[in-house]
């Protein structure tokens, strides 16, 4: 990847581009989960391989001079009252804790979680709301923000590849959808995808300290999650005006 070939990939077919990515993290991520199982250390692998795709994005974004078109910025002139100073975000980042807290693993393995999971929050946020939607939003942005956000949740079935059961996986597809369609609208309106890296990366990072309910209050909190989501992103959408690049 070092050597121009995705620079030329990216512009000879920006779309071709951002599935290959798609494709190679999920690929990748599933064969480090899996080692890492095998070796019986937890995020052992995961951790450098997700620290190595995010440093690649990283580079290529840099040599092409990429950070605003990809949300990799700050706010720009926000009014933080309109945003509802983010307090939906807060809770929606904070999600996994809603059942309590706990400590299961040993501090490497917490370390190594927390880690891997702030890499994957930074690596999904940008091939997905970065890479894939701003390559369809060139045609149709209003399909561009349906297809991230449907990918998005799809995406997830990964999980049942790495020994998820299949009810919470099914509750995660459904609740990431609505994350999905709202960090990208938060993007539409912000220019930036900061925000949504942090709470992306909380959310899969707090898992750790998850206090796995039953299968009602599973149900109760993908409800839940899915009801902020949604009612947050609509009410950006309606009241926020698109920031100017």
């Amino acid at each position: 990847m070092r050597d121009k070939r995705m620079e030329k990939l990216y512009r000879k077919n920006e779309l071709v581009f951002s599935l290959l990515w798609i494709a190679l993290y999920i690929v990748l991520f599933s064969i480090a989960e899996d080692i890492s199982d095998r070796i019986g250390l937890m995020k052992v692998i995961t951790f450098p391989f997700t620290l190595a795709f995010a440093l690649l994005i990283l580079s290529f974004i840099n040599r092409n001079r990429l950070w605003d078109y990809y949300g990799v910025c700050r706010l720009k002139g926000i009014e933080y009252r309109q945003y509802l100073y983010f307090v939906p975000l807060a809770a929606i980042a904070s999600s996994n804790l809603w059942n309590g807290v706990t400590i299961r693993y040993s501090a490497l393995e917490t370390i190594l979680f927390l880690a891997s999971m702030f890499c994957v929050g930074f690596i999904e946020e940008l091939i997905f709301r970065g890479f894939l939607f701003r390559t369809i939003a060139k045609k149709n942005e209003r399909t561009a923000i349906i297809v991230s956000s449907i990918t998005f949740g799809i995406g997830h079935i990964v999980n049942l590849l790495n020994g998820a059961e299949i009810l919470p996986t099914i509750l995660q597809i459904l609740y990431a959808m609505s994350i999905g369609y709202l960090f990208v609208v938060f993007l539409v309106k912000s220019k930036s995808l900061i925000p949504c890296i942090i709470v992306h990366g909380l959310i899969n990072a707090l898992s750790i300290f998850a206090v796995e309910g039953g299968t009602a209050n599973q149900i109760i909190s993908a409800v839940v999650l899915t009801v902020v989501a949604l009612g947050y992103a609509i009410y950006l959408d309606a009241n926020i005006h698109t920031a100017k690049s």
